[in-house]
């Protein structure tokens, strides 16, 4: 198995801190991405740069140069990047009206854009070795909306809609697009989830304004009941880097509790999505 450069962004806690562990621990050569390494997350930092294989990068997901910089220091320090993990994620529950434009912008920013600019930053390289991966992690809620999710739903779809079409643009270029739909887990992610920040209008919707909380009560009790294990995500992407190029599925769903009905959806879009390509003259991209 050959030694690939992989940069993982959100590594501080839950999928991104379990993935880039567990890609380093097969001799990849791992570069972890977190914000304010000398505050907040200085303790992280610290344990995970002490993990064989494993450079952690202080990047603000949110700045264009930020992200620029940290593309710039691995590629002039390896030559390469083989793959990126567009880890990072913010999560906003909550009655839609409820979200303010800051709260929608600031979880596009994070959901949406920032998975963006490290896209746009690694394509040149990739496209020059003619091979590379980028693993987007969305969620179930990028392919259903369920109700006081709607937002997060909102900037999880946009995120499948830039993997789903730059899939089918670059894979004949040699570049494998993959998106990782988990399901519930107990993270610090979920654990941290916050509601939207205009409760004025909480009055108008009565009892229906409670059902927020009753919905991360039932997932609280799903996670525990199901004994769900953020490794199993971890995991995933570890497979996905190990598999050969161009044999990598578009979509990976891991997900105990609702994942079959989100498999389900994936397979009757994947076979009409199909049908679309070849009536707009696009069929070759297929192959």
């Amino acid at each position: 198995m050959s030694k690939k450069i992989v940069l993982i962004t959100g590594t501080n806690s839950g999928f991104g801190w379990l993935a880039a562990r567990s890609v380093a621990a097969l001799g990849h050569r791992v570069y972890a991405t977190m914000r304010d390494t000398q505050g907040k997350n200085a303790e992280k930092a610290r344990e995970l740069a002490a993990v064989d294989h494993v450079t952690v990068l202080d990047v603000t997901l949110t700045e264009d140069e930020s992200v620029a910089r940290a593309i710039a220091t691995i590629i002039a320090q390896e030559g390469a990047i083989d793959v990126l993990v567009n880890n990072a994620g913010f999560s906003m529950h909550g009655v839609a009206e409820s979200f303010t434009t800051t709260d929608v912008q600031a979880m596009f920013d994070v959901n949406v854009f920032a998975p963006w600019r490290f896209i746009k930053q690694v394509l040149p390289a990739m496209r020059q070795q003619q091979e590379g991966l980028i693993i987007n992690v969305t969620s179930g809620f990028g392919r259903v909306s369920f109700p006081f999710a709607t937002v997060y739903a909102a900037s999880k779809f946009g995120l499948e809609g830039l993997s789903e079409g730059l899939h089918y643009e670059v894979k004949r270029l040699g570049i494998d697009v993959a998106i990782l739909q988990p399901g519930a887990f107990p993270t610090e992610m979920a654990q941290k989830t916050t509601f939207a920040s205009d409760q004025s209008v909480f009055e108008g919707y009565g009892a229906i304004a409670e059902i927020p909380n009753k919905m991360m009560a039932a997932v609280s009790g799903l996670i525990q009941s199901y004994n769900t294990n953020p490794q199993d995500v971890a995991d995933a992407i570890v497979k996905l880097i190990n598999m050969p190029k161009g044999e990598r599925p578009l979509r990976t769903v891991v997900d105990p509790i609702t994942g079959v009905y989100i498999d389900a959806a994936n397979q009757a879009v994947a076979e009409q999505f199909g049908k679309g390509l070849h009536l707009f003259g696009m069929g070759e991209l297929l192959a």
